[in-house]
C-alpha cells in the first residue's frame, strides 16, 4: 500500500473524503495558524509563528486560486521550516525550475498534495477518456487549483505517460516528465514552428486542440522522427503557455535498444 504524504494523512484525519471538503482556512486553524488577507507588496505571503501559533497573511488581491495554493505553500513551511524567517515572492510559489531541496519547492510539494491529494485525485482522472488540458480544466474546478498545478498532478499521476512543458516567448521555463517517460525525451528549448503550441504561444488563441504531432517538433534526437504524440497547449498568462505531451506510442518507453534490433 501507498504510504501518504504528511498533508494527506492531515487531510484524512480530518474525515476529508470529497475535493469540495478541502477548506483550507479551517485547516489552517486546526494546524494552529490564522489566516489574514491583507494589501502586500513584493509578495505572495507570508507567515509569523511562534510556539505552536501562527499567523499567515495572504496578498487579497490575488486570484482566488493563487490564493489558496499561497496559502497551502505557507502551511507547508509551518509544517516544514518553523524557526526560519522566510517571505514568499510570486516567483517563489509555483516556480518549477526550482531545485528539489529548496523550501520554496518542498512548500510546493505540501501545498499540492493539500490541494490536490493523491488519494482523491488519482480516482477521479479515471472517468476521463483521453488525458488532456480539457480534464485539466474540469480537475481544475473540481479541486479549485490552478492549471498549472492541476496539470502537474495529471502528468505525475494520471492514467496515462505524459510530459508538461512551459514556455514563453524567449523559451523553454520548465518541464515535468511522467515516472513512465524515460529520461532520454528531454523537450527541445525553443517551440517548433510545426508544434501546434507556437500557435498558441505566438498567435491569438488560448488553448489548441488535443491533436497528433511529430515527436520530432519536440524532441531533438535522431529517433524522434519514427514516432508521433498527442499535443496540447493552453495559455496561463498573456506571455507564457502550459503543453501536455502524452506518449501514444509504447516503442519510446521501452529501452531504446529494444526497438532498434
Amino acid at each position: 500500500m501507498r504510504r501518504l504524504t504528511p498533508a494527506e494523512m492531515l487531510l484524512q484525519e480530518l474525515g476529508i473524503t470529497e475535493p469540495c471538503e478541502i477548506d483550507l482556512e479551517a485547516i489552517a486553524c486546526h494546524c494552529g495558524a490564522a489566516v489574514r488577507y491583507r494589501s502586500l507588496d513584493g509578495c505572495e505571503a507570508h507567515i509569523v509563528g511562534y510556539g505552536d501559533r501562527a499567523v499567515i497573511t495572504v496578498r487579497g488581491n490575488a486570484n482566488p486560486r493563487r490564493r489558496r495554493f499561497s496559502l497551502g505553500h505557507e502551511l507547508g513551511h509551518w509544517r516544514y521550516h518553523r524557526g526560519r524567517v522566510l517571505v514568499c515572492r510570486p516567483d517563489d510559489i509555483g516556480n518549477e525550475a526550482r531545485e528539489t531541496g529548496d523550501p520554496e519547492f518542498v512548500a510546493d510539494g505540501y501545498a499540492a498534495d493539500l490541494l490536490l491529494p493523491r488519494y482523491l485525485f488519482e480516482p477521479l482522472t479515471r472517468q476521463f477518456s483521453k488525458v488532456s488540458l480539457d480534464a485539466v480544466e474540469e480537475l481544475a474546478d473540481a479541486f479549485d487549483a490552478s492549471l498549472t498545478a492541476t496539470a502537474i498532478r495529471l502528468v505525475e499521476f494520471g492514467p496515462a505517460p505524459a510530459m508538461l512543458v512551459c514556455h514563453n516567448r524567449q523559451g523553454r521555463r520548465w518541464f515535468r516528465r511522467g515516472r513512465d517517460v524515460p529520461a532520454r525525451w528531454f523537450p527541445r528549448d525553443n517551440l517548433d514552428a510545426d508544434s501546434f503550441a507556437f500557435d498558441v504561444l505566438f498567435g491569438e488563441s488560448r488553448k489548441s486542440r488535443l491533436a497528433v504531432v511529430g515527436a520530432d517538433a519536440w524532441f531533438d534526437r535522431s529517433d524522434a522522427e519514427c514516432f508521433e504524440i498527442w499535443e496540447q497547449s493552453i495559455r496561463i498568462t498573456p506571455e507564457e503557455i502550459i503543453t501536455l505531451l502524452v506518449f501514444r506510442d509504447e516503442r519510446m518507453l521501452e529501452d531504446v535498444r529494444s526497438w532498434r534490433s
